[in-house]
Protein backbone atom coordinates (compact mmCIF):
# COMPACT_ATOMS: atom_id res chain seq x y z
CA UNK A 1 0.00 0.00 0.00
CA UNK A 2 2.73 2.26 0.63
CA UNK A 3 4.80 1.25 -2.08
CA UNK A 4 1.91 2.17 -3.93
CA UNK A 5 1.51 5.62 -2.46
CA UNK A 6 5.30 6.45 -3.07
CA UNK A 7 4.98 4.79 -6.83
CA UNK A 8 1.88 7.48 -7.52
CA UNK A 9 3.92 10.60 -5.72
CA UNK A 10 6.43 9.98 -8.25
CA UNK A 11 4.25 9.57 -10.91
CA UNK A 12 3.18 12.71 -10.28
CA UNK A 13 5.95 14.73 -9.75
CA UNK A 14 7.23 13.55 -13.22
CA UNK A 15 4.24 14.95 -14.79
CA UNK A 16 4.40 18.20 -13.61
CA UNK A 17 8.01 18.07 -14.46
CA UNK A 18 7.04 17.01 -17.57
CA UNK A 19 3.76 19.87 -17.75
CA UNK A 20 6.82 22.47 -16.35
CA UNK A 21 8.86 21.85 -19.57
CA UNK A 22 6.00 21.67 -21.83
CA UNK A 23 4.66 25.04 -20.80
CA UNK A 24 8.27 26.46 -20.88
CA UNK A 25 8.51 25.36 -24.13
CA UNK A 26 5.32 26.62 -25.13
CA UNK A 27 6.02 29.77 -24.26
CA UNK A 28 9.44 30.08 -26.11
CA UNK A 29 7.13 29.00 -29.08
CA UNK A 30 5.25 31.51 -28.71
CA UNK A 31 7.86 34.32 -28.24
CA UNK A 32 9.71 32.96 -31.22
CA UNK A 33 6.11 33.26 -33.23
CA UNK A 34 6.15 36.91 -32.20
CA UNK A 35 9.31 38.13 -33.01
CA UNK A 36 9.04 36.32 -36.24
CA UNK A 37 5.78 37.64 -36.81
CA UNK A 38 6.89 41.34 -35.67
CA UNK A 39 9.77 41.22 -38.37
CA UNK A 40 7.47 40.09 -40.77
CA UNK A 41 4.83 43.04 -40.45
CA UNK A 42 7.75 45.02 -39.84
CA UNK A 43 9.27 44.53 -43.19
CA UNK A 44 5.87 44.80 -44.93
CA UNK A 45 5.40 48.37 -43.50
CA UNK A 46 9.11 48.49 -45.17
CA UNK A 47 7.95 47.48 -48.61
CA UNK A 48 4.93 49.22 -48.43
CA UNK A 49 6.88 52.64 -47.92
CA UNK A 50 9.24 51.91 -50.44
CA UNK A 51 6.05 51.55 -52.76
CA UNK A 52 4.56 54.11 -51.87
CA UNK A 53 7.60 56.37 -52.15
CA UNK A 54 8.17 54.94 -55.83
CA UNK A 55 4.84 55.90 -56.95
CA UNK A 56 3.85 59.66 -54.59
CA UNK A 57 4.50 62.21 -57.12
CA UNK A 58 7.56 64.35 -56.31
CA UNK A 59 7.48 67.66 -55.04
CA UNK A 60 7.88 68.70 -58.88
CA UNK A 61 4.78 67.40 -60.11
CA UNK A 62 6.53 64.23 -61.32
CA UNK A 63 6.64 60.54 -60.31
CA UNK A 64 9.82 59.93 -58.33
CA UNK A 65 12.29 58.72 -60.22
CA UNK A 66 10.82 59.45 -63.82
CA UNK A 67 11.88 61.02 -67.01
CA UNK A 68 11.49 64.57 -66.96
CA UNK A 69 9.09 66.91 -68.65
CA UNK A 70 5.24 67.08 -68.61
CA UNK A 71 3.95 70.74 -69.63
CA UNK A 72 0.88 72.23 -67.83
CA UNK A 73 -0.51 75.70 -67.84
CA UNK A 74 2.48 77.44 -65.43
CA UNK A 75 5.13 75.36 -67.81
CA UNK A 76 6.93 72.00 -68.36
CA UNK A 77 7.49 70.32 -65.18
CA UNK A 78 11.49 69.15 -65.02
CA UNK A 79 12.98 66.76 -63.33
CA UNK A 80 16.75 67.23 -62.44
CA UNK A 81 18.08 64.35 -60.67
CA UNK A 82 20.79 64.66 -57.59
CA UNK A 83 24.75 63.59 -59.40
CA UNK A 84 27.36 62.66 -56.73
CA UNK A 85 29.92 65.00 -58.07
CA UNK A 86 29.55 68.79 -59.57
CA UNK A 87 32.18 70.29 -61.25
CA UNK A 88 31.37 73.25 -59.67
CA UNK A 89 28.86 74.10 -56.49
CA UNK A 90 25.64 75.00 -58.35
CA UNK A 91 21.71 74.86 -57.20
CA UNK A 92 19.57 72.72 -59.58
CA UNK A 93 16.87 74.66 -61.28
CA UNK A 94 13.18 75.42 -60.65
CA UNK A 95 10.87 72.36 -61.50
CA UNK A 96 9.09 74.41 -63.00
CA UNK A 97 10.08 75.99 -66.57
CA UNK A 98 8.72 78.70 -68.95
CA UNK A 99 7.85 77.55 -72.06
CA UNK A 100 7.32 81.17 -73.46
CA UNK A 101 8.42 83.11 -75.31
CA UNK A 102 9.20 80.60 -77.92
CA UNK A 103 12.69 81.77 -78.00
CA UNK A 104 15.31 83.75 -75.63
CA UNK A 105 18.95 84.51 -76.87
CA UNK A 106 22.10 84.29 -75.23
CA UNK A 107 25.53 85.19 -76.06
CA UNK A 108 28.31 82.58 -75.58
CA UNK A 109 31.46 84.93 -75.29
CA UNK A 110 34.51 82.75 -76.71
CA UNK A 111 38.26 84.41 -76.08
CA UNK A 112 36.25 87.68 -76.47
CA UNK A 113 34.04 87.27 -79.10
CA UNK A 114 30.40 86.78 -79.07
CA UNK A 115 28.25 83.92 -80.31
CA UNK A 116 24.95 84.58 -80.13
CA UNK A 117 22.63 81.53 -79.72
CA UNK A 118 18.32 81.38 -80.14
CA UNK A 119 16.99 79.07 -77.29
CA UNK A 120 14.68 77.20 -78.01
CA UNK A 121 12.40 77.24 -74.78
CA UNK A 122 9.05 75.80 -76.39
CA UNK A 123 11.00 72.71 -77.94
CA UNK A 124 13.56 72.18 -74.85
CA UNK A 125 12.21 74.12 -71.63
CA UNK A 126 14.14 71.85 -69.24
CA UNK A 127 16.84 72.07 -71.42
CA UNK A 128 17.08 75.66 -71.49
CA UNK A 129 16.14 76.38 -67.91
CA UNK A 130 18.92 74.07 -66.81
CA UNK A 131 21.94 75.97 -69.06
CA UNK A 132 20.55 79.66 -68.41
CA UNK A 133 20.39 79.00 -64.73
CA UNK A 134 24.07 77.29 -64.83
CA UNK A 135 25.07 80.69 -67.00
CA UNK A 136 23.06 82.92 -64.17
CA UNK A 137 25.05 81.05 -61.34
CA UNK A 138 28.39 81.68 -64.03
CA UNK A 139 28.92 77.78 -64.07
CA UNK A 140 30.36 78.60 -67.23
CA UNK A 141 32.31 81.30 -67.06
CA UNK A 142 36.35 81.02 -67.24
CA UNK A 143 35.58 77.56 -68.80
CA UNK A 144 37.73 75.60 -71.42
CA UNK A 145 36.03 74.22 -74.48
CA UNK A 146 37.71 70.81 -74.07
CA UNK A 147 37.03 68.69 -77.44
CA UNK A 148 37.16 69.72 -81.06
CA UNK A 149 35.92 67.07 -83.28
CA UNK A 150 36.74 67.40 -87.45
CA UNK A 151 35.27 64.74 -90.23
CA UNK A 152 33.67 64.03 -92.77
CA UNK A 153 30.29 63.11 -90.99
CA UNK A 154 30.73 65.04 -87.54
CA UNK A 155 32.05 68.86 -87.38
CA UNK A 156 31.29 69.98 -83.38
CA UNK A 157 33.03 72.20 -80.66
CA UNK A 158 32.01 70.57 -76.97
CA UNK A 159 31.69 73.07 -74.20
CA UNK A 160 30.78 73.46 -70.52
CA UNK A 161 32.63 71.23 -68.33
CA UNK A 162 34.73 73.52 -65.95
CA UNK A 163 37.47 70.23 -65.11
CA UNK A 164 38.14 70.50 -69.03
CA UNK A 165 38.60 66.65 -68.95
CA UNK A 166 35.06 66.49 -70.55
CA UNK A 167 33.42 63.94 -67.54
CA UNK A 168 32.27 67.02 -65.33
CA UNK A 169 29.00 68.18 -64.59
CA UNK A 170 26.48 70.36 -62.32
CA UNK A 171 25.65 67.50 -59.99
CA UNK A 172 22.55 66.76 -61.47
CA UNK A 173 21.11 65.24 -64.67
CA UNK A 174 17.98 65.29 -66.15
CA UNK A 175 16.09 63.76 -69.33
CA UNK A 176 16.23 64.19 -72.72
CA UNK A 177 13.87 66.68 -75.17
CA UNK A 178 13.55 67.85 -78.70
CA UNK A 179 15.08 64.58 -79.81
CA UNK A 180 11.55 63.77 -82.72
CA UNK A 181 12.85 64.73 -86.18
CA UNK A 182 16.24 65.86 -84.75
CA UNK A 183 18.90 67.14 -87.07
CA UNK A 184 22.27 68.50 -86.85
CA UNK A 185 22.93 71.33 -89.14
CA UNK A 186 25.48 73.94 -89.10
CA UNK A 187 24.91 76.60 -86.02
CA UNK A 188 22.84 73.50 -83.80
CA UNK A 189 23.58 73.93 -80.36
CA UNK A 190 22.79 70.43 -78.45
CA UNK A 191 23.28 68.59 -75.16
CA UNK A 192 26.40 66.49 -74.90
CA UNK A 193 25.32 62.88 -73.00
CA UNK A 194 26.70 59.52 -72.23
CA UNK A 195 23.66 57.80 -72.89
CA UNK A 196 20.01 58.32 -72.78
CA UNK A 197 18.48 60.68 -70.61
CA UNK A 198 21.63 61.22 -68.51
CA UNK A 199 22.19 65.72 -69.60
CA UNK A 200 24.25 67.73 -67.37
CA UNK A 201 25.98 70.98 -68.37
CA UNK A 202 27.95 69.88 -71.49
CA UNK A 203 26.70 70.84 -74.76
CA UNK A 204 28.37 71.30 -78.23
CA UNK A 205 28.05 73.75 -81.22
CA UNK A 206 27.95 72.41 -84.55
CA UNK A 207 30.12 74.03 -86.93
CA UNK A 208 29.62 72.66 -89.92
CA UNK A 209 26.50 69.96 -91.20
CA UNK A 210 26.81 66.94 -89.40
CA UNK A 211 25.33 63.62 -89.62
CA UNK A 212 24.11 62.31 -86.15
CA UNK A 213 21.40 59.98 -84.60
CA UNK A 214 19.03 62.22 -82.93
CA UNK A 215 19.85 61.24 -79.73
CA UNK A 216 21.17 64.31 -78.68
CA UNK A 217 18.80 67.05 -77.48
CA UNK A 218 19.09 70.28 -79.55
CA UNK A 219 18.07 73.22 -77.40
CA UNK A 220 19.62 76.16 -79.16
CA UNK A 221 20.12 77.98 -83.11
CA UNK A 222 23.55 80.19 -83.53
CA UNK A 223 22.21 83.35 -85.28
CA UNK A 224 25.61 85.51 -85.14
CA UNK A 225 29.21 84.50 -84.26
CA UNK A 226 28.97 81.07 -85.99
CA UNK A 227 32.20 82.14 -88.03
CA UNK A 228 34.13 82.22 -84.59
CA UNK A 229 33.91 78.91 -84.21
CA UNK A 230 34.69 77.84 -87.19
CA UNK A 231 37.53 79.95 -87.24
CA UNK A 232 38.64 77.92 -83.90
CA UNK A 233 38.00 74.93 -86.02
CA UNK A 234 40.54 76.29 -88.54
CA UNK A 235 43.54 76.37 -86.19
CA UNK A 236 43.02 72.21 -85.83
CA UNK A 237 42.94 70.17 -83.25
CA UNK A 238 46.07 69.92 -80.91
CA UNK A 239 48.47 66.79 -82.14
CA UNK A 240 46.69 66.31 -85.91
CA UNK A 241 43.76 63.84 -86.07
CA UNK A 242 40.19 64.58 -85.88
CA UNK A 243 39.14 64.25 -82.27
CA UNK A 244 40.74 65.84 -79.67
CA UNK A 245 41.26 69.60 -77.17
CA UNK A 246 41.63 72.73 -79.79
CA UNK A 247 45.29 73.62 -81.25
CA UNK A 248 44.40 76.89 -79.79
CA UNK A 249 43.16 76.60 -76.42
CA UNK A 250 39.40 78.06 -76.19
CA UNK A 251 38.02 79.56 -73.10
CA UNK A 252 34.75 80.35 -72.30
CA UNK A 253 34.82 84.01 -70.99
CA UNK A 254 30.84 84.24 -70.02
CA UNK A 255 27.31 83.45 -71.06
CA UNK A 256 24.95 86.51 -70.40
CA UNK A 257 21.94 87.38 -71.85
CA UNK A 258 22.17 88.70 -75.53
CA UNK A 259 22.26 92.21 -76.33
Amino acid sequence: MAGSKRERELARAKYERQSTKRAASAHRHRQRVQMVTAVVVGVLVVVGVVALARTIPSASGTTAGSASSTANAAGAICEYRPHPTAARPVTAPPTTAPTTPATSAVDIVLDGKTVTVDLLRSKAPCTVSSFVSLANQKYFDKTPCHRLVKSAGLNVLQCGDPTGTGTGGPGYDFSDENLEGATYKAGTVAMANSGPNTNGSQFFIVWKDSQLPPSYAPFGTVTAGLDVVQAIAAKGIKGGGEDGAPAKPVTIDRVVPAG
